[in-house]
């Protein structure tokens, strides 16, 4: 409550007893709210009200106003100095208003709507005319601020428009780049493209309506088509991995057919068989993969598990053997070096039989063994061969045959170079000397190949 109207104070002058303008006026509450945050905080004498007012000896104020003076209030707290100055108070709280909202506007920090409002207020306060102040400069002021709005406004809509036709720009670019993913076969990537242009779109500000709706309806148009593919896309492999583990399942039921069978060669290439099929089946997807392929291996291993073992089994009978082989082969390894080669080949022969006889070896003995056997066969045949080749009439005839043409050739030779002696012709007599050294040398080797026969 205003000291000026405070209860036990002296009676305010009622309207009736107040001219016109002063009397509706009088400490009349603003109808007009300040805005949240933009209320100016309590202030110390600005203005110097004596200048634009005077209060008389009984408390009564009056405002000098273009209009005439007027009676502001009446005051009867104290002192009629400070009636005075609680008025120009009054009028001080207006000029921070508009202060306070000017820098504000001006700053970025208040709207212009908002601005608007405080405008109001304070020119309420200038009409009611229930302080004591500059009338002129705080409605100097009040004309300022309306101008700093209007051009704020102004501002305001041409950044709105800006804003709007950068968001159609966006719109746009949207709308192009959905129709181009519309045929798009990257389905995860595009399908999160779509769902973070959906929001893109969302945040952009409306400006055309009717632009709009006609671009949402491309990207609508796009997205479906892009899900119409996708889904049929996803239905198909559906499709194909429902054949692919049906397929497979066949080939695990044959797999698991064949595990008990003691038919090691003959299954073993039916499960490779197998094999074969199950890279040229279509693949499912990577979880059906997995447990199908555990599957299918699994059969196989019981197989293999099991002829392994048999095998395993076999080796270890085997192993008894290994000791006569051993025997039989040091027997033969004695017969080297061959110097009687008939009596070798009669040993080996019978070597030859005994092994046999003796049965198969383990894996592990049976290439050693083999191998140290055929180094005595090999060097039996080898004394054969030699034999042989020093026998062969057919071979004897041919050296003797080479050996006796040289010998005619050398004679021929001679016989030229002693006519071409005769000539003088040394020249011929030297490429003669040449000839006849050349055939002595081939004859030395057919005499020396046919002496081998001889001996």
């Amino acid at each position: 409550m205003d000291e000026a109207t405070a209860p036990g104070t002296a009676p305010v002058p009622t309207p009736a007893s107040l001219p016109h303008r002063a009397a509706g006026a009088v400490l009349a509450p603003s109808s007009v709210p300040t805005p949240g945050g933009m209320r100016p905080p309590a202030v110390k004498q600005g203005s110097d009200p004596s200048r634009f007012g005077r209060v008389t000896d009984d408390g009564t104020v009056y405002l000098t106003a273009p209009e005439g003076e007027l009676l502001v209030g009446q005051w009867a707290a104290g002192p009629p100095a400070e009636g005075l100055a609680f008025f120009g108070r009054k009028y001080d709280d207006l000029v921070v208003e508009i202060d306070l909202v000017s820098r504000r506007l001006k700053d970025g920090k208040a709207s212009g709507e908002q601005a608007l409002l405080v405008l109001a207020k304070v020119r309420e306060g200038l009409a009611g005319r229930s302080f004591v102040g500059d009338i002129a400069a705080l409605e100097a002021q009040c004309d300022a601020l309306e101008a700093s709005i209007a051009t704020a406004k102004a501002a305001a809509q041409a950044q709105k428009a800006e804003q709007r036709a950068r968001a159609a720009v966006a719109r746009e670019a949207l709308t192009v780049e959905a129709e181009a993913l519309a045929d798009s076969t990257s389905w995860k990537s595009t399908s999160e493209r779509f769902a973070t242009m959906i929001e893109e779109w969302k945040s952009l500000p409306h400006a055309d309506r009717a632009g709009e709706q006609a671009m949402w309806k491309r990207i609508s148009a796009a997205r479906a088509q892009f899900d119409k593919a996708r889904r049929a896309h996803f239905a198909e492999l559906d499709s194909e991995r429902k054949v692919a583990v049906a397929r497979k399942r066949e080939l695990i039921a044959q797999a698991e057919a064949l595990g008990t069978s003691t038919d090691w060669v003959g299954t073993g290439r039916k499960l490779r068989d197998l094999m074969t099929a199950w890279k040229d089946a279509p693949r499912s997807s990577k979880l059906d993969e997995d447990k199908l392929w555990k599957r299918f291996k699994g059969a196989q291993d019981v197989f293999y598990a099991a002829k392994t073992a048999s095998e395993t089994a076999q080796e270890d009978a085997l192993k008894e053997n290994v000791p006569a082989k051993e025997a039989l082969v040091a027997e033969a390894e004695a017969l080297l070096p061959v110097t009687d080669t008939s009596s070798a080949k009669r040993a080996l022969r019978g070597i030859s039989e005994r092994w046999e006889r003796v049965g198969d070896l383990p894996r592990a003995d049976r290439d050693r063994l083999e191998r140290r056997l055929k180094k005595v066969e090999d060097a039996v045949r080898g004394s054969e061969a030699e034999i042989w080749k020093r026998t062969n009439p057919e071979t004897r005839a041919r050296a003797e045959s080479t050996a006796n043409a040289f010998t005619d050739g050398i004679a021929k030779l001679e016989a030229k170079r002693a006519k071409a002696l005769d000539k003088g012709d040394l020249v011929e007599v030297e490429r003669i000397d040449a000839s006849i050294a050349s055939t002595r040398a081939l004859l030395g080797a057919a005499e020396a190949a046919a002496a081998e026969f001889k001996g």
